[in-house]
């Protein structure tokens, strides 16, 4: 059942994502008076369709091969490779007849889509479901540094002032992907202003360790969020849901400072404020030891019984949904230069539709759906510009140096790229198909 749900949650999003990017070249394409021959979601591969319908002059339908999709534009080299078509004399509705600008808009107009729907969605998600956010400016009492923060140079009690020298309003703007990707983080300490130097391979110790390991602000409180049965915590009767609030009558302020107490006291008793249903009680353990007392998971993200936090408008949502739409491109951007800088393997990294699936899970949670479908739309926009023949950034470069000699490229020229860009993509496609079955499947 869990894989039908994966299977699902990425064909839907595959659907959305591609439907609306070859929208984008459909629509420009319409404006300016060019005939659109084909418009399919997903591929019809040797002639298998879904299905298809035909209204005025464009064939609409689904394919069986759900990798992708396309428009088939008149007068324009591409995938078809409609080597005939081409050969006949230039009609006023084709593309190749038209000026170079409104081709460069055609070209562009999928890839405009993309990040139009990634920010919408991003912009969507802070509106409806987080609804607040922290303002860094309402941490006053400064973080508390985890083991990874401590590593990245944060000490506890820092107030953080600035992201690489320029001030930032949320506080979840610190667990930032730009930030596990190197940054330079301006903290107040002593009545100093100190620079910490996140490398940029951090996001490594974070994948390791987990965000929850990092920094959060001073008042996080330490709830327990899973207490497996017939081990030290459940016989000493903690429960799903107990707030810890002090060992050994020292109060504690977060899950970092829950799990240092509780590894200082290795085998020793200790005793523990708890908070359930608004009354407080008090219960004895004996520390395992190997540090622990059996709670698997704990959240402390909830800060608000000690920060005030403030709600997302539409504006400040759109606001925050440009900005997170522009941190995933630029994060994919890093990815990839760690990976054509030697610094991180291809097979580690990339991942394909199996490992795509796995992510979206076998629960369909809408937040998270809309949340991996807006990543997967700037990811897409990105890849899609790339100056790589076969891909829209192909075209827009071969167009962008026409604009420039103001001399066209010969359909010999055009078709020859594309071949070579097709071989490209396809040798790039075995390699992800590949890695990803033998990472989720065979490994």
């Amino acid at each position: 059942m869990n894989g039908l749900v994966m299977t699902a949650q990425l064909i839907t999003a595959l659907a959305i994502l591609v439907t609306l990017h070859e929208l984008g070249h459909f629509l420009a394409a319409r404006a300016f008076g060019i005939k659109v021959e084909k418009f399919y979601l997903f591929f019809d591969a040797w002639g298998f369709k879904l299905f298809k319908y035909t209204k005025g002059e464009t064939e609409y339908g689904i394919g069986w091969l759900p990798l992708g999709g396309y428009v088939k534009i008149a007068g324009m080299v591409d995938e078809s490779m409609d080597k005939e078509a081409m050969k006949l004399p230039p009609q006023s509705w084709e593309f190749r007849s038209k000026p170079v600008w409104q081709r460069l808009i055609v070209m562009v107009g999928g890839v405009t889509m993309n990040i139009i729907l990634g920010i919408g969605l991003f912009s969507f998600i802070l509106l409806h479901y987080d609804k607040t956010y922290l303002p860094n400016e309402n941490v006053k009492d400064g973080i508390y540094a985890y083991e990874l923060g401590r590593d990245a140079g944060f000490v506890t009690g820092d107030k953080v002032v600035a992201i690489d020298g320029k001030s930032f309003e949320r506080f979840e703007d610190l667990l930032s992907t730009r930030i596990m990707f190197g940054a330079t983080v301006t903290v107040l300490r002593d009545g100093k202003n100190v620079d910490i130097i996140i490398p940029d391979d951090f996001y490594k110790k974070v994948i390791k360790g987990g965000r929850g390991h990092f920094i959060s602000p001073m008042q996080a409180p330490f709830v327990l969020d899973s207490v497996p049965p017939n081990h030290t915590a459940a016989k000493a009767g903690l429960v799903k849901e107990d707030k810890i609030l002090a060992v050994n009558d020292e109060k504690i302020f977060n899950g970092g400072q829950f799990r240092e107490d509780v590894r200082k006291n290795a085998g020793k008793e200790i005793e523990l404020t708890v908070l359930r249903n608004k009354e407080q009680m008090k219960l004895k353990l004996t520390v395992d030891a190997d540090s622990t007392i059996g709670v698997y998971h704990a959240s402390y993200s909830d800060f608000r019984d000690f920060y005030t936090y403030k709600s997302y408008s539409i504006f400040s949502s759109i606001k925050y949904g440009i900005s997170d739409g522009i941190e995933a491109m630029v994060s994919n951007i890093k990815g990839l230069k760690q990976i054509f800088t030697g610094k991180e393997k291809a097979t580690d990294s990339m991942q394909g539709p199996i490992g795509i699936a796995t992510i979206y899970g076998g629960v369909w949670i809408w937040k998270k759906f809309w949340g991996l479908t807006a990543l997967l739309s700037m990811v897409l926009a990105f890849m899609n510009i790339l100056p790589i023949p076969a891909l829209d950034g192909g075209h827009v470069l071969f167009l962008l140096i026409e604009m420039v000699t103001r001399r066209k490229f010969s359909d010999k020229f055009m078709e020859t790229t594309q071949l070579v860009g097709m071989v490209i993509l396809l040798t790039l496609m075995a390699f992800i198909f590949g890695n990803d079955i033998w990472k989720h499947i065979l490994h």
